[in-house]
């Protein structure tokens, strides 16, 4: 089978997306696995999926796989992503774009100047929906997670997907290859657990670096730097709209709190389209 899809970033978070509205898709993990390698394969952090709605009052359905071909909720840099190439498929033609997830229902805005303003819905605080294991199922601002050598205190946050979120004196010099893989795969995120590593410049920027399960360190991670935000404003360390600067660029992150919506703003960008034969890869 001869697979066409496009791949796309976002601030040097990179996909290859695929169109199967207009195309038969099927994609098992080692595919996925080996479409992701950057030496044998195309080479990306995730691969997305466009495929027809299956909700109401939505246009499409939207999926992601890791890199190590396993499928997860949601991925902001992603959605991004998606309304572009939606857009620039001819797929549709509105700017703004109501598309379902395993997470739920997002909204995607096609801006005039060109970046894309993604509402990523209401954070999850709640520690049994995170899911993240806590002796009392209140949220709080900040949670002790107990390693081998040391104790740290993270903020616990789902953007349709887990994230737990420490705060460091500088990115620059954080530990984020030693314990990125611990707090990963820790027993209290049963269903693993991106990490980020928040840097507090000033109550309207924030420094992040993010180790993503399933993919490691990303130069950026959408979901990431909204939970940061979160995390932060819960802890009464940010203002409402928040610049977030990642290794690959830049997000504006807006949060009013409560069961406001989380508003993330940030560019999305082609690189090339292809084909590939898909019984070639394995």
């Amino acid at each position: 089978m001869t697979l066409r899809f496009t791949k796309m970033h976002g601030l040097g978070n990179d996909f290859i997306v695929i169109d199967a509205v207009r195309q038969q898709v099927t994609l098992d993990a080692a595919t996925i696995r080996h479409l992701a390698e950057r030496r044998f394969g195309i080479g990306c952090d995730q691969v997305l999926l466009v495929e027809p709605p299956r909700l109401p009052h939505t246009a499409f359905h939207y999926r992601i796989f890791n890199a190590d071909g396993s499928e997860v909720e949601q991925c902001g840099n992603g959605a991004r992503c998606f309304a572009r190439f939606v857009h620039e498929q001819g797929l549709t033609e509105q700017t703004e774009i109501t598309v379902g997830t395993a997470a739920g229902v997002i909204t995607l805005l096609l801006q005039p100047d060109g970046l894309v303003r993604v509402n990523m819905g209401t954070p999850v605080l709640t520690p049994a929906q995170i899911p993240f294991l806590a002796e009392d199922d209140q949220p709080q601002p900040l949670y002790p997670l107990a390693l081998d050598a040391e104790t740290l205190l993270i903020g616990a946050v789902s953007m349709g997907n887990p994230h737990a979120v420490l705060q460091v004196d500088d990115v620059s010099t954080a530990a984020v290859a030693q314990l990125g893989p611990l707090v990963e795969v820790h027993p209290r995120f049963p269903q693993r657990v991106n990490v980020g590593f928040m840097q507090v410049v000033s109550p309207q920027q924030i420094r992040l670096r993010v180790y993503e399960r399933g993919a490691g360190e990303t130069l950026a991670c959408g979901t990431g730097a909204c939970a940061a935000v979160v995390s932060g404003r819960l802890r009464h360390l940010l203002e409402p709209q928040v610049r977030v600067t990642l290794p690959g660029g830049e997000l504006l992150i807006a949060w009013n709190g409560g069961s406001q919506p989380v508003w993330m703003t940030g560019p999305a960008a082609t690189v090339f389209h292809g084909e590939i034969e898909i019984p070639r890869l394995l």
